[in-house]
């Protein structure tokens, strides 16, 4: 399901290298005649989540001495990581004015997009941009506990729920988590029986939708950060503390093989039948008055650099599935054995609106568990 976003990608990325290629010519590599305006140094400051900054670590000191070797400028990539819904806001107040932007998930683009026109008379600073790692939210628990009741989505919590089965559920709050609010997006997804881009504001409002939302998370036993937490807690804590739990898929790959060394049984990735949500790590061109042509250069070649081959391979290592189609999946990673699927058939969803998703936050008070 997902060749056709790799299409769309390459589409993409051919204008991309174009413009990268011209931006190239125009600069020039050292002691050419077109070097003329170079500066001795260069700082691009890139805004990111905590997600990937194991895997953008790693890329650092190879990126700024492939820029340093291609056009001669001594380069400093400087990272400033936080959550997706702190990146927005740190955006939004003016204490950080990033470069280049990338966020867990495309679906805060249009949130933040709104956001900004509001506060700055309908003018953008949205670029182009482009996925360049992918991780599915899924919804992880324990296998013999999916077998047993043959879960298969969000929405078969809500008949467990209702069936009066015990278990014990969790993510991170949406407030403070993308992978919180991808939570909540495929609940009420599979409440409504619509895909992220067809929900409507009214939708968030439906009532059916919100008794189900609500008792799902009437099932709910913490909110947090981070989905990582739900991996390291199901392993120390085991079945009696948490039953379900919607993560990232590469939380299931750090954990699974310890939670069955421990308790005897493994974690298992569910991907809803519905759809499955990526959360596909976007780089953001910044289109801003602070951002000038060697700085939109930098930014171009940062992108093109964290997509080739061996560069998607490396973000293999830290649980991340490549975008470049031209890298094959590692499928001594993604495998059954660690908990999850090497493919994945349910289809790619789209993100929500920006104002839709302003509604999820907002009604996210009246659905929540108030005892957690």
């Amino acid at each position: 399901m997902m060749k056709r976003g790799y299409l769309m990608l390459l589409t993409g990325l051919m204008a991309g290298l174009l413009l990268a290629g011209a931006l190239s010519r125009a600069y020039g590599p050292a002691g050419s005649v077109s070097s003329i305006g170079r500066p001795e140094r260069l700082e691009l400051v890139f805004l990111l989540t905590s997600e990937k900054e194991g895997w953008i670590n790693a890329v650092k000191p190879l990126f700024e001495d492939h820029f340093y070797r291609k056009y001669g400028v001594r380069f400093t990539l400087i990272l400033y990581v936080t959550g997706s819904h702190e990146t927005v806001n740190l955006m939004l107040s003016g204490s950080v004015k990033p470069d280049v932007w990338s966020p867990a998930s495309s679906i805060w683009i249009p949130y933040f997009d709104k956001k900004w026109r509001e506060l700055r008379g309908n003018s953008s600073i949205i670029g182009e941009w482009y996925p360049v790692a992918l991780s599915p939210l899924v919804l992880a628990g324990w296998s013999d506990i999916i077998e047993r009741y043959d879960i298969k989505g969000f929405a078969d919590l809500y008949r467990l729920a209702r069936a009066g089965i015990d278990f014990k559920y969790g993510h991170p709050d949406p407030l403070l988590s993308n992978g919180g609010l991808m939570a909540l997006i495929a609940e009420f997804c599979e409440a409504l029986n619509k895909t992220p881009d067809q929900l409507t504001i009214d939708d968030v409002r439906n009532p059916r939708a919100l008794e189900i939302v609500k008792t799902i998370e009437s099932k709910a036993v913490y909110y947090g950060k981070s989905t990582g937490f739900f991996g390291a807690w199901a392993v120390d804590a085991g079945p009696q503390a948490i039953t379900f739990f919607a993560v990232y898929e590469n939380v299931v790959l750090s954990y699974a093989a310890k939670a069955k060394a421990k308790w005897g049984v493994g974690l298992k990735a569910v991907y809803p039948q519905l759809g499955v949500l990526y959360s596909d790590h976007p780089v953001v061109m910044i289109e801003a008055d602070w951002v000038d042509d060697w700085k939109r250069l930098a930014a171009r070649e940062l992108l093109l650099f964290l997509l080739k081959p061996d560069v998607q391979q490396l973000a293999q290592q830290y649980g991340f599935r490549p975008v470049n189609p031209l890298v094959p999946l590692d499928v001594g990673v993604f495998n059954e054995e660690n908990g999850v699927l090497s493919e994945i058939k349910s289809r790619a969803l789209r993100p929500p609106s920006g104002e839709v998703l302003e509604a999820l936050l907002e009604v996210w008070t009246e659905v929540k568990n108030p005892g957690v």
